[in-house]
């Protein structure tokens, strides 16, 4: 139980305990009760904004003995190693004991401007590619990154650097094998992003971002990044989901609506980038699904069920990050009760308490309430609720279905407000 919510952020009636060092870290999946699951569990939209409803079954998930979660941070490995070097990293032991533009175009699925190959979108993305190493007295970790722009600044997950501020070394090593020392600029743990930058370093390459939002079911995606510490890998797959609720990051602190995938992500490929085949950026490579927590105390890899943070969040987060060293969230105004690995009602979420002055309230909504959609996404538990209101940003005018007193579904036009 969090006893002291933010005001008008959804709030749960349990809360992750923050991972020690030498913990095993997992994600957790919405809607995840022991045993199966339904097809109702998680909704599929075909696109943000608005997005729409399109239900597919899914997979059963066996759960770590941990705590009730299915997923790990798709860039951590060995736990015993990696103490210090932030989830989603590769870890190692070593010897020594104004806003930058972001490019973003139009067309992420049709008429690809390449030859429409693999080969070619991988050859784009390449020269926007870093590996990250993280270093930490006798510790460390290697993760992935995308280049932004020429002035230094690059991407990255939050929790591939964490221990970057508080006085790790970071190295990145660019495409043509030369490296630089980076500074931390800005981090959102409630993103799971992080922007780093370099200095003095001539002829980078930035990345052009797509809009995720255009992305379909089945359209062909490459992965990029280090994989167990193997730097310029590529996989590539297909789009499994445009919008599936998930919770990862350091201390599982990070909702957001992500893009599934079953392009190979493996420990290291945290913080690169998720790529459609014109070689523009469609999301950022953040998690995976794990049918167990390792039979040896470490962390398994791929199996098929990835997860990246969609480009239309990362675009607005990096640009708040490089321009300020900080972000926000978008607040409906309210609290809810659920936890990381409740079941899921296939009917809404039951609002606990609505915010004095916040959003919700000014548009009419009251405790009681139970919230049923975003827009269009379907809000069946408390994580798909939170990551549909922070997919917005601070300001951002939405439509929020709901049912009051078991009676017909309204709706209602709300401003979301600033966590």
């Amino acid at each position: 139980m969090n006893p002291n919510p933010q005001p008008g952020m959804p709030n749960f009636t349990s809360n992750p305990q923050p991972q020690r060092p030498d913990e095993e870290s997992t994600v957790i999946l919405p809607n995840a009760p022991y045993g199966g699951y339904t097809g109702a569990d998680f909704p599929s939209p075909a696109g943000v904004p608005p997005l729409s409803a399109n239900p597919t079954p899914t997979t059963v998930l066996e759960r770590p003995r941990r705590r009730t979660g299915a997923l790990i941070a798709g860039a951590a490995i060995a736990a015993v190693l990696g103490a210090g070097a932030g989830i989603g990293s590769y870890a190692y032991l070593v010897n020594d004991g104004s806003v930058s533009p972001i490019t973003v175009t139009s067309g992420a699925a049709p008429q690809p401007t390449l030859d429409g190959t693999v080969a070619a979108a991988a050859a784009k993305i390449e020269p926007s590619l870093v590996t990250i190493a993280v270093q930490s007295g006798g510790r460390g970790g290697i993760g992935s990154g995308v280049v932004l722009d020429k002035d230094g600044h690059i991407l990255t997950n939050h929790h591939v650097i964490a221990g970057g501020a508080q006085g790790a070394t970071i190295t990145v090593t660019f495409h043509n094998g030369s490296t630089a020392t980076a500074k931390v600029v800005g981090s959102s743990e409630s993103n799971d992003l992080a922007v780093i930058k370099v200095d003095g370093v001539q002829d980078l390459n930035p990345a052009t971002f797509a809009k995720s939002s255009e992305l379909t079911v089945g359209q062909t995606v490459v992965a990029a990044g280090a994989p167990l510490g193997l730097s310029e890998s590529v996989t590539s797959g297909i789009v499994s989901n445009t919008a599936r609720p998930v919770r990862s990051g350091d201390n599982n602190d990070a909702v957001y609506l992500a893009v599934q995938t079953d392009a190979a992500i493996n420990p290291g490929n945290s913080g690169g980038p998720l790529v459609d085949l014109n070689g523009d950026v469609v999301g950022i490579n953040s998690s995976i699904a794990s049918t167990s927590s390792g039979a040896d105390g470490g962390q398994p890899g791929n199996i098929g069920i990835g997860f990246a943070i969609p480009s239309d969040v990362v675009t607005r987060i990096a640009s708040e990050l490089i321009t300020t060293g900080k972000s926000s969230n978008a607040a409906l105004g309210v609290t809810v009760a659920g936890s990381d690995s409740e079941v899921s009602t296939a009917v809404g979420v039951p609002l606990q308490q609505v915010v004095s002055g916040g959003a919700a309230e000014k548009a009419g909504l009251q405790a009681g309430d139970v919230v049923t959609k975003i827009n269009d996404f379907h809000t069946t538990t408390a994580d798909g609720l939170i990551a549909a209101t922070r997919f917005y940003a601070p300001g951002t005018a939405v439509s929020v279905t709901f049912i009051r007193d078991g009676g017909s579904p309204q709706t209602a036009e709300v401003t979301l407000g600033t966590a």
